[in-house]
């Protein structure tokens, strides 16, 4: 599934739902003509993908994402798989590994839902902080299922970090090809050292909660990235904001979509990143694991 070319978000919600677990309306990002003002204004900047990690228990909407893709220029990738332990429901209980399997299979070779929107990667699955539960395994286990009978990729989300290395000693042990995970959240990390021996491993990884100050400044961000570009692995990180309030969104005021490239990007350059370093994460390496 090649890329258009042009800059890549490599982990967004165009639109999800966690309302009912996190008890607040905002993250229940539902704002579609927003949304799609702000994608165009991405476009503009040229943003040309976006990786739309939205899976089951998260009120996936196949084709809302599609409208917005169809209405901004931009190209979606959706996804199939479940989340966290905590969001997991109760399908995962009451099916099998090999069931579960079968639905992701049918997300990706026939349609989301019933719709014409095939999922083209698997993921964000996750772990919880420090730990992958029992239900979590079982997703991890229909996930790999999944990935060997259609080749698409797989995508994670670790716990403010947590448990990377764990997720890719997983993936090992069931022989899945490492060039196809990306391990995400690593900047949460703020551990470079952590970052590059998953690198060493052969992974992809996300930078992908940008301008998240409140879970880690990015001038820590940056001092991650400066020690990355020194070890020379440049060729397997991606950059993103993980988006999931209304309140992230400018209508909101917000920093809102463009602050990865309209601040992030000119605070690495002037901290001393390269610009070919900045192409790689925002453009190369993306089309390069989405072959």
């Amino acid at each position: 599934m090649p890329l258009k070319e042009g800059i890549t978000y490599a982990h967004e919600h165009t639109t999800i739902d966690l309302s009912s677990l996190k008890k607040t309306e905002d993250t229940n990002l539902n704002c579609f003509d927003e949304t799609v003002a702000e994608y165009k204004e991405l476009y503009k900047k040229g943003v040309r993908n976006i990786i739309d990690v939205t899976v089951m228990g998260m009120n996936r909407n196949p084709d809302y994402v599609k409208k917005v893709g169809e209405l901004s220029g931009i190209n979606i990738i959706q996804s199939t798989g479940w989340y966290q332990d905590k969001f997991l429901p109760s399908f995962v209980d009451e099916h099998t590994v090999e069931e579960m399997a079968e639905v992701m299979i049918q997300d990706i070779t026939v349609g989301i839902n019933g719709t014409d929107s095939r999922a083209e990667l698997i993921g964000e699955i996750a772990t919880s902080k420090n730990q992958m539960t029992e239900r979590e395994h079982k997703v991890f286990k229909a996930a790999v299922i999944a990935h060997h009978q259609t080749g698409v990729p797989i995508t994670t989300h670790t716990t403010l970090g947590t448990h990377g290395k764990e997720q890719v000693q997983f993936f090992k042990e069931n022989k899945v090809d490492l060039k196809k995970v990306v391990i995400g959240h690593v900047d949460l990390t703020g551990d470079s050292n952590y970052v590059l021996s998953l690198l060493k491993e052969g992974v992809y990884v996300e930078f992908d909660t940008v301008g998240k100050e409140n879970y880690m400044p990015d001038e820590k961000r940056l001092e991650m990235l400066l020690a990355i570009e020194a070890a020379g692995f440049t060729d397997k990180i991606f950059l993103s904001m993980d988006i999931t309030r209304k309140s992230n969104l400018k209508y909101k005021n917000g920093i809102g979509y463009s602050y990865l490239l309209d601040t992030f990007v000119p605070m690495i350059l002037k901290g001393g990143i390269s610009e070919l370093f900045v192409e790689k994460m925002l453009i190369k390496n993306p089309q390069q694991f989405y072959l």
